[in-house]
């Protein structure tokens, strides 16, 4: 990261100047400058004034302007899944998941049939009781055991993956037709995804389905997802399928928002069991349908 400080005018009257430094380096560097007290009296007078009038991402003109900026992205590269990356694929899958549980937990206290529970035991109880302080406890009760109904579903989902085809990655995917692959930055595993051939495909169509998309919570915002999900696409290209199919869950936003924005339909919606309906998290269907010229940099 930099600090860059700007002044329009030096201290002596010379024309302004322009100060780079890194975070690590910028405090000695400050001492050590000839003009420290000058940039001092200057930050005392202008920090209260912009913090007063300037709205957070407004740029205005003024006399002093501070840019913060941020070092820029670190590299990543994308290749075939190794036995050695077994550990932090699943520690990423699973931290990636886990990630869902407050999002759902949230979207199912805002659907109707959870609403009309709450407020019917709150009535229910102060009608028959008359106690204000009863009824909030049973409900906080409710809310409680509707966390922990969604925190173990999504543990149960996780501990099943683990368990079945992330057991063993190279006998599921790379041994069975498809194929599996991880985004790779200074040396670690920060990306992840798979493919394999849909079983019964519609007639007329050969279907690869992706699977485990994940990224590291520190490393999204770099375009790792959208390359891996392309990296699936042109493996299905090259391998003659017709269409890439996945799977994803209502809670899962921005998952969604990339799909869609990439190009894929939704083609389906349902729940895996009585239980996902009642507490409404859906599972939508999306389908992209591969063109004869697919474009990778699309």
């Amino acid at each position: 990261m930099l600090l860059r400080i700007f002044l329009n005018e030096s201290a002596n009257g010379e024309p302004g100047q322009i100060y780079s430094l890194g975070i690590h380096q910028a405090l000695v560097k400050f001492w050590m400058s000839s003009e420290a007290e000058a940039i001092l009296d200057t930050l005392g007078s202008v920090v209260p004034r912009l913090r007063e009038a300037v709205p957070e991402g407004l740029v205005v003109p003024c006399d002093h302007v501070f840019e913060i900026q941020k070092s820029p992205m670190a590299p990543y590269h994308i290749r075939l899944y190794q036995d050695s990356d077994h550990k932090r694929v699943l520690d990423l899958f699973s931290r990636g998941m886990e990630e869902n549980v407050p999002a759902a937990f949230r979207h199912m206290l805002t659907v109707p049939q959870t609403l009309l529970s709450l407020f019917g035991v709150l009535g229910t109880i102060v009608l028959v009781g008359g106690s204000w302080l009863l009824a909030t406890a049973c409900s906080c009760l409710i809310i409680l055991c509707l966390w922990l109904l969604v925190w173990f579903s999504w543990r149960k989902y996780v501990a099943t993956s683990l368990q079945t085809d992330l057991a063993d990655i190279t006998k599921s995917y790379l041994n069975a037709h498809g194929s599996f692959w991880v985004a790779e930055s200074g040396g670690q595993v920060v990306g992840i995804v798979g493919g394999l051939p849909v079983k019964d495909p519609p007639l007329g169509r050969k279907q690869l389905q992706l699977f485990r998309l994940s990224v590291s919570s520190q490393h999204r915002g770099q375009g790792i997802a959208k390359a891996l999900v392309r990296t699936v696409l042109q493996f299905a290209r090259d391998q003659g399928y017709s269409d890439v199919v996945l799977e994803t869950s209502i809670v899962q936003y921005s998952a969604l928002a990339l799909y869609q924005a990439m190009g894929f339909q939704k083609t389906d919606e349902y729940f895996i069991s009585t239980i996902t309906r009642l507490m409404a998290l859906s599972i939508f269907r999306f389908t992209y349908s591969l063109p004869f010229a697919w474009e990778p940099g699309m």
